[in-house]
């Protein structure tokens, strides 16, 4: 059977859902940009700030300490992607990471070299590896969208991926239309000739269960202030690519995998936020292992989630005014949903909603400025998108058609 989902539990544990305006209760339809805050991951990094902190490598408590939350959130990181903790490097930002490591893992590319990357991806994905394509001559070969269907057009997969591929990017699911990738797919191509893979996972993490292993992925970042957690960059790495890799650093830093890459002090409280960011998706499932339990804790938010993103889809696409940008019913998608308003600019529609429904919602490419620019929508502002996190509820939701509805009329 079943069990329910525990909608009343969760939403206690975000302090943000208190928030009002108009004197109605504010509700965040804006996670793809960044979730809300879990209370326990909160509680942490005050109390490692109350506490005294440190830098690393002290005698004394604090420092000592400091490394304690540093190794229990790549700990709990390796639990919730299925790599190992020495696989975990932690950074700025995810797109920062990947500028570090573009630099790395480009060292050696040379013209006549290949790389690949997708029209669907945020741009996170794209320019730090053709930036560097560019300044050592290197061809950079795009998989198309199908504007149609919003998924990526993979027939010519064995063309575009070939013998010259020295690195394919791409995104386990869109961040502006919510379009889940057959990246394992992908990935198998790449193996074929020996190419790596980096796999953008920040929208998908939040949602469902993401396992490195599984998808064949080399690289993968994500970012916890998307689920739940702090303002932190993570980045996963096959041992096997990231212990002999050539990172830019200080020379006396560490030259071990993961330390050479963490350059610099990191955000210690920060850190301190990433296990329980983690633990509070483990916490809504069941197991022997935490492994176990954040994959059964997924499944119970992918089903709430998906419930309610359906709910708006089939409620807009009613709506003659109203244009979602989605992929077909059959095709996996996260809870975010892309729409334009006839007549209407982007902004001026999160603008009204705002106002009468007290519904945070956003405007604008959000960096998948590619697909944008395809759909030749980036000079009227591009989309609104409404993202779901396992905190909305079905009050929400029914106040946010009520809204578009009355927009649409």
């Amino acid at each position: 059977m079943t069990r329910a989902y525990p909608i009343d539990l969760v939403r206690q544990q975000f302090p943000a859902l208190r928030r009002t305006h108009n004197g109605r209760p504010v509700a965040y339809f804006d996670g793809p940009g960044g979730s809300q805050v879990v209370s326990t991951c909160i509680d942490a990094m005050a109390d490692y700030m109350r506490k005294g902190g440190a830098n690393l490598h002290g005698q004394f408590a604090s420092s000592v300490e400091t490394e304690a939350h540093i190794h229990d959130a790549r700990c709990a990181m390796a639990d919730l992607l299925n790599v190992n903790p020495g696989e975990i490097a932690f950074g700025a930002n995810a797109t920062t990471l990947l500028f570090q490591l573009a630099r790395a893992i480009g060292r050696d590319w040379k013209p006549g070299d290949e790389i690949v990357v997708t029209e669907l991806d945020h741009r996170g994905n794209v320019d730090p590896w053709v930036t560097l394509a560019k300044d050592k001559g290197v061809t950079v070969r795009w998989i198309k969208v199908n504007l149609a269907t919003f998924t990526l057009e993979l027939d010519d997969l064995n063309t575009i991926i070939n013998e010259k591929t020295r690195l394919v990017a791409v995104g386990l699911a869109s961040n502006a239309v919510g379009t889940v990738n057959d990246v394992a797919k992908v990935a198998a191509r790449a193996r074929q000739v020996g190419a790596l893979v980096a796999v953008d996972a920040v929208q998908a993490v939040p949602h469902f269960s993401v396992d490195v292993r599984a998808l064949g992925a080399d690289i993968l970042s994500c970012s916890s202030y998307k689920f739940f957690g702090p303002h932190i960059g993570i980045v996963a790495i096959r041992s096997a690519v990231f212990e002999p890799l050539e990172v830019y650093k200080l020379v006396p830093a560490p030259a071990e995998a993961p330390d050479k890459l963490e350059t610099g002090t990191l955000n210690h409280e920060g850190l301190a936020g990433i296990k329980p960011a983690v633990e509070f998706i483990a916490a809504l499932g069941e197991g022997n292992t935490r492994r176990e339990r954040i994959v059964s804790g997924y499944e119970q938010m992918e089903i709430h989630e998906n419930r309610l993103a359906e709910k708006i889809r089939v409620a807009f696409a009613n709506l003659r005014r109203i244009r979602l940008y989605q992929a077909p019913s059959a095709v996996q998608k996260t809870p975010t949903v892309a729409l334009t308003v006839e007549g209407m600019a982007p902004s001026e529609v999160c603008q009204r909603i705002i106002e009468s429904s007290s519904i945070f919602v956003a405007d604008g490419n959000f960096y998948a400025w590619t697909l944008a620019e395809k759909l030749g929508i980036n000079p009227t502002g591009a989309w609104v998108r409404a993202g779901l996190s396992p905190y909305n509820n079905e009050e929400e939701v029914d106040r946010f058609i009520e809204a578009m509805t009355q927009l649409a009329k």
